[in-house]
This record gives structure tokens, C-alpha cells and sequence, in this order.
């Protein structure tokens, strides 16, 4: 059985990273192209009080499960299936609901930190990083996290001067080195994204040969 390819896309927050993944999604389509997200395995904080879970740091690599994350990636692109959680943004915790996923040729991680832990960046075929101006991502930041997320404009701006900014320049920024493709604009940016989309259709012709000869 052939393996999948598994497509790395970082970048700080609000960076783009999202419509980056959706724009792959949809120019190779949904039967081929499966998008994991980082945010989706953070570390459950269901055991401490809620006033406790408000002061971790989301934006360390420690906040995420990625033994985890790479155990599923290992499984997804070995043909298997995975029962993912499903991460509650609003009390910091894991919810009862989980997201069974199965086989798919193309599997897209995308996060702040993918391109930081080396044991990921094994395992990408491609490493992809959306870059854009850190106040652009600020106001990205801060719309999302009001309307989404339950937050209000005070917690946002607290929470981006304690740890997403300083996080940023110690972990994330440094991780762009590793990228084989750097987007800036994000999805926006259709030339650097189509470019991806070129060398992952590549990428498939090379395994379909090999499969075939």
C-alpha cells in the first residue's frame, strides 16, 4: 500500500493559515484531501479550575498533544482510522464528541507550531509556511476570537502581549527556516498557493508511477 503525503502548513496566527488549507482542499477536492488541525489536539485542561485553565500558555509547544497528533498522522497515512477529540475553545477542554476520520491520499496539518517539532517535519512530504505583517494578524486574531471564541477584546489584547507575541518570535517566526515554501499574503497569495498545489499534484504522479512500475 502506498503511503499518503502529508503536507506541513504553519505560520503565527492569523497568518492565513486556515484559507491556505481550504484553497488546497478544494482545488484538489474533498475524496482526495483531508485537513488536520493543530489547534484540535491542545493538551485537555478539564482538571484544572476554569480560572486556572485562562492562564496557560496556548502558544508554547507544550500546550499541544503532539505524541498524540503524530501517532494519528502516523495511522492516517498508513491507511488507517483515527477517533480525533474535539477541542472546546471556550472551557480549554476536550468534549465528549471525537471526529472519526479515515483514509485519504493527501492529508494537510496545518498550525502555529508544525514546523517547529522535528518529529513532524519527518514526516512531511511538503513544508509550507504563510507568513504575513504581525498586525494583520493581530486584527485577524482579535476579530476571531471575539466572534468565535467567546472572548472579549481585553482578554485578546492580554493574552497577545503575555504569550502569542513573545511565542511567536521564540518558536514560531524561528520555524519558517525549515519551510521548503514560504506563502506571504496567505491564500490570497494564488501564485505561491497554485505553486503548492503543482508540486503536490507532482508529488502524486511519482507515487502512482512508482506504484505502477
Amino acid at each position: 500500500m502506498k503511503r499518503g503525503i502529508l503536507i506541513g502548513i504553519a505560520g503565527g496566527t492569523g497568518s492565513g493559515k486556515t484559507l491556505v488549507s481550504r484553497t488546497i482542499y478544494d482545488m484538489l477536492g474533498s475524496d482526495k484531501v483531508i485537513i488536520i488541525e493543530e489547534d484540535s489536539y491542545y493538551q485537555d485542561l478539564s482538571h484544572l479550575p476554569p480560572e486556572e485553565r485562562m492562564k496557560q500558555n496556548f502558544d508554547h509547544p507544550d500546550a499541544f498533544d503532539h505524541d498524540l497528533l503524530i501517532e494519528h498522522l502516523e495511522t492516517l497515512l498508513n491507511g488507517g482510522e483515527i477517533v480525533q477529540p474535539v477541542y472546546n475553545f471556550t472551557t480549554h477542554s476536550r468534549t465528549n464528541r471525537v471526529r472519526k476520520i479515515g483514509k485519504h491520499t493527501i492529508v494537510v496539518l496545518e498550525g502555529i507550531l508544525v514546523l517547529n517539532d522535528p518529529r513532524l517535519r519527518e514526516l512531511m512530504d511538503i513544508k509550507a509556511y504563510v507568513d504575513a505583517d504581525a498586525d494583520v494578524r493581530f486584527i485577524r486574531r482579535l476579530r476571531r476570537d471575539i466572534q468565535e471564541r467567546g472572548r472579549s477584546p481585553e482578554m485578546v489584547m492580554g493574552q497577545y502581549e503575555k504569550t502569542v507575541r513573545p511565542m511567536h518570535l521564540q518558536f514560531v517566526e524561528p520555524s519558517k527556516r525549515y519551510a521548503d515554501i514560504i506563502i506571504p499574503e496567505g491564500g490570497k497569495n494564488l501564485v505561491a498557493v497554485d505553486l503548492l498545489k503543482t508540486k503536490i499534484e507532482a508529488l502524486l504522479r511519482e507515487r502512482e508511477k512508482d506504484e505502477s512500475g
